[in-house]
Parts: C-alpha cells; sequence; structure tokens
C-alpha cells in the first residue's frame, strides 16, 4: 500500500488513452515523482478491440510505470470499468467525463496534469483531451493542464506520421532536456508493449532519432477554444487511417458540450448518486 507521505502528498495526474501511451511523457513521470509528487494514472479505454482481454496491455504499462516509481494503486483503469474500448471514446464522452468530473473531486490537492495532444493523431487521444480541458476548464484549473505530442500527421504524405513533434498551432513549447541517461532507459521501456509490436514496428525508429538528435520532453499548454478547431490544416493522420473524421468527431463534441451547458457546465448528479466505480460525495 502506498506510506502514508505518499496518501499526503500533492497529486500529478497523468492522463491517457491507452495503455502505452505513457510513453511520451516518460520524463515528466520521473520528474514529478523526483518533485515528491504522488503520480496518478488514469486509462480511459481498455486499449483492446470490442470483446477481446485487456489484462496483457494493463500488465505491460504497470511493469513500465513500476520502473518509473508509480504505485500500482496509483494507476487506474477507468476504460475497462466504464467498458470503453479501444477507438471507442468519442462515443462514450458523457459517461468518460461524468466519471473523472466526479474522480477528480475525491484527489487531494492536484497541482499538475497531463494529456495527450490535440494533434489528429488518434480519435481517442482527441477525445480524451477535449475531455480533460473541459472538466478542468470548468473546474478553473486549467492553468494547470499541460499537453504532450504522441504523433500526427501534419504536413506528412500517406501513411507517414510525425512522432513526439508538438504543433505550433497548440501554442509556446516549453521543452526539458533529457539526460542520456534516461534517454536510453526510456527506449528500453519503449520496448516492453510486445502486445504492440506492429505499432511499436512504426513507432521506435522515430522514437529513437527523437532521443538522438532532439532529446527533449515537449508540453504545450491547452486552450479550450483549441478544441473546437480542427487539429491542423490537410488529412488529420486518423482520417488517412479511416478511424474516423474530422466532421463525426466535432459532430459528437458539439453534441456533448451542448448537454453539458444545459446541465449547468456538467451532468448533474444528485445526492447519494454513484458514478460507475466512484462514489458522488466528497472523501
Amino acid at each position: 500500500m502506498p506510506t502514508e507521505h505518499a496518501m499526503a502528498a500533492p497529486v500529478a495526474l497523468f492522463l491517457f488513452a491507452h495503455q502505452d501511451d505513457e510513453f511520451g511523457v516518460l520524463h515528466q513521470i520521473l520528474a514529478e515523482k523526483k518533485r515528491g509528487h504522488r503520480v496518478m494514472c488514469v486509462y480511459f479505454t481498455t486499449g483492446a478491440p470490442c470483446g477481446r482481454n485487456p489484462d496483457r496491455r494493463n500488465q505491460e504499462s504497470l511493469s513500465v510505470l513500476s520502473s518509473l516509481g508509480v504505485h500500482s494503486d496509483d494507476v487506474f483503469f477507468a476504460g475497462s470499468l466504464l467498458s470503453i474500448d479501444d477507438g471507442c471514446l468519442s462515443e462514450n464522452l458523457q459517461v468518460a467525463s461524468e466519471w473523472l468530473g466526479v474522480w477528480v473531486r475525491r484527489l487531494f490537492p492536484v497541482v499538475s496534469v497531463y494529456v495527450m495532444a490535440w494533434e489528429g493523431g488518434h480519435p481517442d487521444h482527441d477525445a480524451l483531451h477535449a475531455i480533460a480541458v473541459q472538466i478542468f476548464h470548468e473546474r478553473e484549473m486549467g492553468h494547470l493542464v499541460r499537453q504532450f505530442p504522441l504523433y500526427n500527421g501534419y504536413r506528412r504524405s500517406g501513411p507517414f506520421y510525425r512522432v513526439l513533434l508538438p504543433l505550433c498551432g497548440n501554442g509556446p513549447v516549453e521543452w526539458t532536456m533529457i539526460p542520456w541517461g534516461n534517454r536510453f532507459r526510456f527506449l528500453g521501456y519503449c520496448l516492453r508493449y510486445p502486445s504492440q509490436l506492429k505499432t511499436w514496428i512504426g513507432l521506435l525508429p522515430s522514437v529513437l532519432l527523437h532521443y538522438l538528435f532532439n532529446g527533449g520532453q515537449t508540453l504545450q499548454p491547452v486552450s479550450i477554444s483549441r478544441t473546437e478547431e480542427r487539429p491542423h490544416d490537410g488529412h488529420l493522420y486518423y482520417e488517412k487511417r479511416g478511424f474516423c473524421s474530422w466532421r463525426v468527431l466535432e459532430s459528437r463534441l458539439s453534441h456533448w458540450r451542448e448537454a453539458r451547458t444545459l446541465n449547468g457546465q456538467g451532468i448533474a448528479i444528485s445526492p447519494g448518486r454513484q458514478v460507475k466505480g466512484v462514489q458522488s460525495s466528497t472523501p
């Protein structure tokens, strides 16, 4: 179990769509641990197609996070709890945002929040970005949120994409050099996702080049108005892959925001009601 000190420590919250998304922010997880903060990680999809068992992917991420000093009790698989499969987060915006809104109220003071960038790489990534920005904006905590890039198709033709490169449209870049020892350490962690071998065959060369020639952790602030804009000009990567279209995602986000506005900045939760897996009352 976490120590008494860990339970009392300020929280650095990391929000992921899939198990292995943490590869884009390994340095920041380590940095928050070194600051004495309690790192808590949440995964908002099962990371698996409908009907597939997510346990293998869960264990892979738990192994990497454990190596960074994150306790398993501070890792939450909300996607499994809420039955949100890989690729389906934009179809479950209400249930995911309701869960996050209630769950966050139960935390010790949150000092920082990290979520994947608004970049058109994967519809689950952009959906989670929109959820996080909305929830923390409503709580006047938007200034605590930072986004980190994973991959996007900006100015790339065909099936090619950019890895760990921020979009200028997302605002000023906060760049921190990663020590050489940690660069090699993190590359080793990227080999610990065997269930995603096909994905990592494509990702790993770009990640290697990033650590060799850029060597930095990049973060950017977030903006609620930005989530109403197309992530970048041209075809988005998830459009190229046929996962979703911007028109569909934009429509889903728009209807979800309208529903929240009608309910007075959030889904109304009656006294004593439970969101799945979370008590609605504060501790």
